[in-house]
C-alpha cells in the first residue's frame, strides 16, 4: 500500500493548486450545512407514493447515531463496510456514518446475482453490510454469514438489525471527527464486461477534487436539484448525485420504482440529470409510441406549434426544468442526443472510468456531436500505442485492491493511467472516443473493426433496443439487433413486418454508406429479446457482456449467412 498513500499524499497538493481545501472534504462540507443549513431539506424519499424528507440536521442525527453504533464495535480503522441497495436516503446516510467512523465503504450493485455479491464482500473483507431494496429476492444469500446486516428501511424481510431500531436505540456520536484528504474512502468494484470485478480504491481527496471541479465547470450552486437513480455503485452517480451535493450542500430526490419514476422526476423537478444510452433510447422510443416519429418530426418543423410540443414532451418526461443533463458508460446515437438538444434538453456526453473518475465533460457553450469535450482542469492526457487513451490526473486511483500487480501493470512509468480506450484527440483538445481495445475483432481477411461507434449508428433506428456487432473470423460484421417491445408487437401483422424490415434495411444501407469497406455490415440478425442485467447478458451499468453475446448466437451465424438478406429473424415474431 506504500505506493497508493504516496500518490494519495500528492493529491491534496495538487487539490489546493486548484482551489481544493480540507474544507472542501467530505465530512468537513457535511458540519458546516449541518450548522449552516439545519433546516434546509438535504434528502427526499417516496414511499408508497408519499415523500418523506430529512433536513440537513436530522440527515446528520441519523447519520451520527449510525456512526456510533459502528465505532462501538471496535473495528480496526479502516474497516470495509458494504452498502447493497437500490438508491435511496439511507444509502448516503449509511456512506457519511461509515466515513464518520473510520472506515472504507463498499458499495454494492443492487442487480448482481449472490454469488457475485458473496465474491465481492469476501473479497473486501467487509466486516458489515447495510442492505436495502434489490433487484433479486435471494440477494441477501450472498452475504455471508459472518457478515453483520444492517437493514434498511425499504429492505426485504430478512434476518439482521434494522435502520430504525439503531437509530433510536443509539445516542448521536458527538464533535465533529474527520479523515485525512489522503485516506482510503471507498473500494468501488468494477462491472466485469471483462472478467472478475476489480477493487478500485479511491481517496477524499480524489472524489472531493473531482465534485468540485465539475460544479465550477458547470457553474453549479446549493439550489441545484438532482434525481439519483442510476446505481451509486456506479462513479458516475457515487461523484456527480453523492459527492457534488455534499459539496454544494444541495438537495437529492430519489426514485421509488420504475412505475413511479415520471412521477418521481416532476416530484425532484431536477436541473441536473445523469443518464445511459439505453435509458435515452427508451424514453425516446415512449414517445414515438405515443406519436409516430415521422409525424412528430413534421410537428416540430412548424415555428410555434413545434415550440409548444417540445415544451410539453419535455415536461411530460420530467425534464423541462433540467439545466445540465449528461450521458455516458457507452456511446450515444448523434441522431439521439441531436433529437434531445432539438427538444430543448441540455443533453451532452461525458467519460470517465472507475479508476479516473469523471474526466471529460463539456463545458457551457462547448458541446460537439460525437465528442466528450476537453478535459477538465487537472487532468493531462496523450495517445499510446495503437492510439490508447492515457490519462494521469489526482483523480488517478490508487490502485487496485490487493492486487499490487495489477495495480502497476495499467500505470506508465511517468504515472499515466491505460484506459484501454482507442481515442482520437481533435486539435482543440476534444476527445472522441472510439471503443475498447479489447472489443475490437479481426475479420478473416485481416481488418480490425472497432464495434462500438457501429453499434452506436445502427442503435439510432426508433426500433432498436439493443444491438452487438460481432465478426471475428468472418468475411464481414454481423449486427444482432434487439427490437424494443412496441415494435415486436407490431410485426405479428406481416405488412407492418415488412415495412419495419424495409426500414431497417434502408438504415443498413445508410449506415454502410459512412463506413469503409471493411467495417460494413453484411446484415441485421433480429433476436429475441430482451437483453438485461438479470439474464447475464448486460453489467450493472447496462454494458454488453460481448463474450455471453458471442457464445449464445455462434451457432445460428451459419444458418443467418446462407439465407441472404440484408435482415434476418432469429425466429418469427
Amino acid at each position: 500500500m506504500q505506493a497508493s498513500e504516496e500518490r494519495a499524499a500528492g493529491l491534496l497538493r495538487e487539490g489546493q493548486a486548484n482551489g481544493v481545501t480540507e474544507s472542501d472534504l467530505p465530512l468537513q462540507s457535511v458540519y458546516r450545512w449541518e450548522r449552516e443549513r439545519a433546516a434546509r431539506i438535504f434528502l427526499t424519499q417516496p414511499i408508497g407514493g408519499k415523500a418523506y424528507h430529512w433536513t440537513w440536521a436530522e440527515a446528520l442525527d441519523e447519520a451520527r447515531r449510525i456512526a456510533a453504533y459502528l465505532q462501538d464495535q471496535h473495528w480496526e480503522p479502516g474497516t470495509r463496510i458494504a452498502i447493497l441497495s437500490k438508491n435511496c436516503a439511507w444509502w448516503i446516510l449509511a456512506d457519511l456514518a461509515i466515513w464518520m467512523a473510520g472506515h472504507v465503504s463498499v458499495p454494492v450493485y443492487p442487480s448482481l446475482k449472490p454469488d457475485s455479491v458473496r465474491q465481492i464482500l469476501e473479497h473486501s473483507e467487509a466486516q458489515a453490510c447495510f442492505l436495502g431494496a434489490t433487484d433479486e429476492k435471494e440477494m441477501a444469500s450472498g452475504i455471508p454469514g459472518g457478515v453483520r446486516t444492517i437493514l434498511f428501511r425499504t429492505a426485504p424481510q430478512a434476518g439482521g438489525l434494522r435502520w430504525d431500531d439503531l437509530v433510536a436505540a443509539t445516542p448521536p456520536l458527538l464533535g465533529c471527527p474527520t479523515r485525512p484528504a489522503e485516506d482510503l474512502a471507498t473500494i468501488i468494484y468494477t462491472s466485469g464486461t471483462t472478467g472478475v470485478p476489480k477493487g478500485v480504491m479511491h481517496s477524499f481527496a480524489a472524489i472531493v477534487y473531482n465534485a468540485k471541479t465539475l460544479g465550477t465547470r458547470l457553474g453549479l450552486t446549493a439550489g441545484d436539484r438532482i434525481l439519483s437513480y442510476l446505481p451509486l455503485a456506479h462513479i458516475v452517480e457515487r461523484v456527480g448525485a453523492e459527492v457534488l451535493s455534499v459539496f454544494l450542500g444541495s438537495h437529492i430526490f430519489f426514485a421509488e420504482g420504475p412505475e413511479t419514476f415520471v412521477a418521481d422526476l416532476r416530484r425532484a423537478q431536477p436541473t441536473i440529470f445523469l443518464s445511459v444510452p439505453r435509458l435515452l433510447l427508451k424514453f425516446q422510443q415512449n414517445v414515438f409510441a405515443k406519436i409516430p416519429q415521422r409525424t412528430l418530426a413534421m410537428l416540430m418543423r412548424v415555428p410555434l406549434a413545434g415550440r409548444f410540443l417540445k415544451r410539453q414532451i419535455l415536461r411530460q418526461m420530467g425534464l423541462d426544468t433540467v439545466c445540465h443533463a449528461a450521458c455516458g458508460a457507452a456511446p450515444l446515437p448523434v441522431e439521439i442526443l441531436n433529437w434531445y438538444r432539438n427538444l430543448g434538453l441540455n443533453l451532452t456526453e461525458g467519460y470517465g472510468l472507475t479508476e479516473t473518475l469523471i474526466t471529460h465533460l463539456p463545458a457551457p457553450g462547448a458541446f460537439r456531436p460525437g465528442f466528450v469535450g476537453r478535459a477538465i482542469p487537472g487532468v493531462e492526457i496523450r495517445l499510446g500505442e495503437n492510439s490508447e487513451l492515457h490519462m494521469r490526473s489526482p483523480m488517478n486511483m490508487l490502485g487496485y485492491y490487493k492486487d499490487p500487480q495489477g495495480s502497476h501493470q495499467v500505470f506508465t512509468a511517468d504515472g499515466f493511467f491505460r484506459t484501454g480506450d482507442v481515442a482520437e484527440i481533435a486539435s482543440d483538445g476534444q476527445l472522441r472516443i472510439v471503443g475498447r481495445i479489447k472489443e475490437q475483432f479481426k475479420t478473416s481477411k485481416g481488418k480490425y473493426v472497432a464495434p462500438a461507434p457501429i453499434e452506436s449508428r445502427l442503435s439510432a433506428h426508433p426500433a432498436v433496443e439493443a444491438c452487438c456487432l460481432m465478426g471475428a473470423g468472418l468475411p464481414k460484421p454481423l449486427a444482432v439487433v434487439v427490437i424494443s417491445e412496441e415494435a415486436r408487437k407490431r410485426c405479428s401483422d406481416p405488412q407492418a413486418r415488412a415495412v419495419l424490415e424495409d426500414s431497417f434495411r434502408a438504415h443498413l444501407d445508410e449506415v454502410n454508406a459512412q463506413l469503409d469497406p471493411h467495417e460494413r455490415v453484411a446484415f441485421i440478425a433480429i433476436v429475441e429479446g430482451p437483453w438485461t442485467v438479470a439474464n447475464g447478458v448486460m453489467t450493472p451499468t447496462l454494458k454488453l457482456k460481448r463474450p455471453i453475446l458471442e457464445c449464445r448466437y455462434r451457432n445460428l451465424i451459419d444458418d443467418w449467412t446462407v439465407r441472404n438478406r440484408p435482415v434476418v429473424w432469429e425466429t418469427a415474431p
